[in-house]
């Protein structure tokens, strides 16, 4: 059963709230004193109830309805026990209340013939009038609830609110509990649950993204360089087709700078879930130097599987530098580089091969298309599920080596996955075909292995161990077969330890890294020790960083000392220093100020100063981020030369749809967008009609991506989302003042269109309203009675709509109809069992489609003995 408050109680409502708690809480106390016949003891039966607020801590809040009687107030007790989720049954007679509290040993009966309450095998004998029974229910004085029960409930007189609370575990706790495991669960495992879902549409070909760049450097001595880059982004074929232009000015075209890919991606399909097409980039274990043109075609998703836990990605870019971490082409972490330029990850274990890929964005118009992958050592994929990729094409060099690749896994167990597969590459390991076997394995909760053994290129293995305090150490070997060609490299072997852990502070967070590798070649060996510290408290964060080489009799041993600072003002200070101890002296000294501007732009200072090689640069910077670029500008001076560079960057978007046209200063190859569209449902149907306008107002969230609001409409624009990801939208169900305006839908998962817009239609129904009350006719007088049950059922089919209790005076309302034509009918099942009959049942009304909604009042049922 529900209670469902009116359109004009809502509106009341809104005008109540307005008026000072006080004088309300005061009107009521004068109601009770100027009416104290109505409720005066058992024996008289007009007393009337009244709506209380029922307060659970950690559970909610209810409207009950209840008795006053002597400033007591009694309360309902089957609605207390129903709503906290105890088991119940109330008699036919409405004089017995039985049940028990969450075991069946904790029964109990509230016996109103009996004046008397059992619980636990104990009887409580009560008075008259700490139980009354009028002819819709069973008020028990609010005190026993908590003598008896354990459940202790304190009523406000002024708030008009009971707050209930208990010691007992209840069922509704334990409930809630569980669901809340039962959705972090789903949540590791990348599953949600939405009211509505939006698939991808297949879109043959359409033009909608362009990022572009130039960048200008200029040397002492030397001619301008002027680089061009244009990267187009288009849906081709239901999937995502890019192609990359790096031009310089003055240099005939190079057929090597033009990089082209058509990627496409469907989940939903087991047996092939991605295709690229053209520039690909194949994780292969053997050295390949030259972009590849070709094919690859896998049965694994995009999208990640978790599966126990984390890996540790740590090391070093350039000071300041934004880095992005790209798992299967999925944008999952970004972080910027301290002033050191080290950067740490989290990578999450997932199942499945995973495909690690680094993006560095330099501060001042650096390339932006370094990219780094990693392989992650350990590969698990689930329980009984076969994996594949499949690789094969082209290099783009002179001697256009043929490449090709097939890999293999299969899940074993949940902590057991093996694989294998063959790669090859014409001129490599003398033109033959290189098998090779790997597994990974799961040793209890903190240990992982990894190994593998390509024929006639190397073995390896890896050992990870994660405790606790996530304390991590790897300890990674790799031998390589002598006379192996495949892999460029001049060692024969290689052995590498890394121990790190993160340490948290109420004040300040640190990571703390040792790696100690050891090289050996063919006639010598070099082992390298590093132990580094990277510290973070308030605006201050601090990178420390000691460095040894050990190779034949003399040692190589330096440190280095980086920290950046927010100081007041906007400025930012990033001093250096690093000292050889080898040399007994500093061979490096750099200061540099950066102070924001303007809002969004940055003024930087630098000096830095060789000690050893006698060299100093000073250099000066500004960079500027309008909203639909991104512009930077610096010059350094030094060893009598000027080098001064200039860049802009930015990104086009078109959509066809909603005829809009953009500039921003973001990336937006492989992303899409959604345009969110409201209209007033006036009819209900969940289509736009050519009737029916726009409506602005609407609120929501989203994981991800950039929300913008039109000027001009109401139109909402969601922009710089993952292709091939799915995200969830939430809207906000109080975006409107009028209630009558209804959002059916309150969470929708889109899947993503890449490099274009999906439009999405909101609708926001307009609803009616229906009141009415329910009255008895007893001696020649009609009085409301409450707690009688009333079907809302649509005229045409007969189905039930909504389902009420009349309120205490007999009023009943619901709002929530859709336009059209429906009957207000008792419960005859009811009414037979309270001795009633309804005198006219089944009173017809009609919600006509208004744009403020429409409602029907004055449908009565009349009721006699």
């Amino acid at each position: 059963m529900q209670n469902h408050k009116p359109y004009l109680s809502a509106r009341i409502s809104m005008y109540c709230t307005q008026l000072k708690g006080c004088k309300l809480a005061l009107l009521l106390v004068l109601m009770f004193m100027l009416q104290p016949g109505q409720a005066k003891c058992q024996s008289d039966d007009s007393f009337d109830e009244i709506s209380l607020i029922l307060n659970v801590p950690r559970v909610g809040s209810v409207e009950i309805p209840s008795v006053i009687y002597r400033q007591e107030a009694y309360l309902p007790a089957r609605e207390i026990f129903s709503f906290l989720k105890i088991k119940n049954k109330l008699s036919d007679n409405l004089d017995v209340l039985s049940g028990y509290i969450v075991r069946p040993e904790n029964s109990f009966i509230i016996d109103k013939s009996l004046n008397q309450i059992t619980y636990q095998g104990l009887n409580y004998k009560l008075l008259p009038e700490d139980l009354i029974q009028t002819e819709s229910n069973l008020f028990l004085k609010s005190s026993f609830f908590g003598d008896i029960f354990g459940l202790v409930c304190t009523f406000n007189f002024r708030s008009l609110s009971v707050t209930l609370t208990t010691k007992i575990e209840l069922p509704i706790l334990i409930e809630m509990q569980q669901e809340l495991v039962r959705k972090n669960i789903a949540k590791l495992r990348g599953e949600k649950i939405a009211d509505t879902t939006i698939g991808r549409d297949f879109n043959v070909f359409k033009l909608g993204v362009a990022d572009w760049a130039i960048t200008s450097s200029q040397n002492t001595g030397a001619a301008t360089s002027t680089i061009f880059s244009l990267n187009l982004g288009a849906a081709l074929l239901g999937g995502q087709a890019d192609v990359l232009l790096n031009q310089q000015v003055g240099k005939p075209f190079d057929k090597k700078r033009l990089i082209y890919n058509w990627r496409y991606v469907n989940n939903k399909n087991p047996y092939i879930r991605q295709v690229n097409i053209g520039s690909i980039s194949p994780q292969s274990a053997i050295t390949i130097l030259s972009p590849m043109n070709g094919i690859q075609i896998s049965n694994s998703p995009t999208s990640s599987r978790r599966s126990y836990g984390t890996y540790t990605l740590s090391n070093k870019t350039e000071p300041g530098w934004l880095v992005e971490l790209y798992i299967n082409n999925v944008l999952v972490n970004f972080i910027r580089a301290d002033a050191s330029g080290f950067y740490s990850f989290e990578i999450p274990m997932v199942y499945g091969s995973s495909e690690v890929k680094l993006r560095f964005y330099g501060p001042w118009g650096e390339e932006r298309t370094s990219e780094q992958y990693i392989n992650i050592p350990f590969n698990f994929i689930p329980l009984h599920q076969f994996e594949y990729s499949i690789s094969g094409g082209i290099a783009n060099n002179e001697e256009k080596n043929r490449f090709a690749s097939a890999k293999l896994g299969y899940g074993l167990s949940r902590h057991f996955t093996i694989g294998g597969g063959v790669e090859y590459l014409s001129g490599a390991n003398y033109d033959k075909p290189m098998p090779y076997l790997n597994a990974s394995a799961r040793l209890g909760r903190r240990i992982l292995i990894s190994g593998e053994r390509m024929n006639a290129v190397k073995s390896g293995a890896v050992i990870s161990y994660r405790s606790p305090s996530r304390l991590q150490l790897n300890f990674t070997y790799t031998k390589y077969d002598p006379g192996q060609t495949a892999i460029v490299t001049n060692y024969r072997e290689v052995k590498k330890l890394e121990i790190s852990k993160p340490f948290r502070g109420k004040k300040f967070s640190a990571f703390s890294r040792f790696t100690y590798s050891e090289y050996t070649m063919p006639k010598s060996k070099f082992t390298n020790a590093e132990l580094l510290t990277s510290v973070t408290k308030g605006r201050v964060n601090a990178n420390f960083s000691t460095n040894a080489i050990f190779s034949g009799n003399r040692p190589f041993l330096n440190s280095k000392i980086s920290m950046g600072l927010n100081l007041k003002g906007s400025i930012k200070f990033t001093p250096q220093v690093q000292y050889d101890y080898s040399n007994h002296n500093f061979n490096l000294l750099r200061v540099e100020f950066e102070k924001k501007v303007l809002k969004k732009g940055f003024l930087n200072i630098s000096y830095q100063v060789n000690p050893i090689s006698k060299t100093q640069i000073a250099g000066i910077g500004f960079r500027y981020n309008f909203s639909f670029a991104q512009t930077a500008f610096n010059t350094f001076v030094g060893n009598h030369k000027v080098t001064s560079m200039q860049s802009v960057r930015g990104s086009m978007i078109y959509d066809n749809n909603s005829n809009y046209f953009g500039l921003n200063d973001q990336s937006n190859i492989g992303r899409g967008g959604i345009v969110v569209a409201p209209f007033l449902d006036l009819n209900c149907d969940g289509i736009w009609n050519e009737n029916e306008p726009k409506v602005s107002g609407l609120n929501l969230r989203i994981n991800g991506g950039r929300i913008e609001k039109s000027k001009k409409d109401s139109t909402i624009r969601i922009m710089g989302l993952e292709a091939t990801n799915s995200y969830f939208i939430e809207i906000d169900q109080n975006s409107f003042d009028n209630v009558a305006w209804r959002l059916p839908n309150k969470t929708i998962s889109v899947d993503i269109n890449p490099n274009s817009f999906k439009k999405i239609e909101i609708p926001v129904a307009v609803v009616g309203e229906v009141t009415g009350t329910v009255s008895l006719n007893q001696n020649n007088s009609e009085n409301g009675i409450g707690r009688i049950i009333v079907y809302i059922k649509n005229a045409n089919t007969g189905k039930n709509v909504a389902k009420l209790l009349t309120e205490a005076d007999g009023y009943f309302s619901f709002l929530g109809l859709a336009p059209g034509k429906y009957i207000v009918a008792a419960d005859m099942e009811q009414l037979q069992k309270l001795g009633m009959t309804v005198i006219e049942n089944n009173k017809p009304f009609s919600i006509k489609p208004k744009r403020e909604g429409d409602i029907a009042d004055g449908i009565d049922l009349l009721l006699t003995k």
